[in-house]
């Protein structure tokens, strides 16, 4: 499977299953479920230790970005939860469509017939989680304030 993971800053609002989650969405979640299942769906592709594919910056003949790392090296920490959460839900084609982006393709599935929304937010936050601090509070001003 490719990735491309763009900045969606629209995405938020356009999807409307998103909206309904507080800002801080990983809070309280099961990361030692989250590493499983992150083992079990993402790490084909992301890499066991988060590392992502070789050259992942650089587009395949048809365009698409190699699934890019989910640790410190990577973009994943500069979106937003609600961005992450319906990327990885929707699948990367779907999330662009969706927030009205054109000229980018994605090999991204969606996640949405296999994982529960629960199951998803598990597998970000084990993400997050292998995150130094000063990355975790730097993604944590990319999502609005709690309430």
């Amino acid at each position: 499977m490719k990735f491309l993971f763009v900045p969606l800053a629209a995405l938020t609002a356009t999807v409307a299953t998103t909206a309904a989650f507080a800002a801080h969405e990983m809070d309280g979640r099961n990361i030692a479920s989250g590493e499983v299942l992150y083992g079990e769906n993402c790490a084909s592709c992301h890499g066991a230790q988060l590392q992502g594919q070789p050259d992942w910056r650089t587009p395949d003949g048809d365009g698409i970005l190699p699934a890019p790392p989910h640790n410190e090296t990577g973009h994943t920490w500069h979106h937003g939860n609600a961005q992450m959460f319906t990327y990885t839900r929707l699948g990367g084609q779907l999330a662009l469509e969706a927030s009205g982006m054109t000229g980018f393709t994605s090999g991204m599935p969606g996640f949405s017939e296999t994982l529960s929304d629960a199951q998803i937010w598990d597998i970000l936050a084990f993400i997050r989680s292998t995150w130094s601090p000063r990355i975790q509070d730097l993604n944590a001003g990319r999502n609005p304030p709690h309430s």
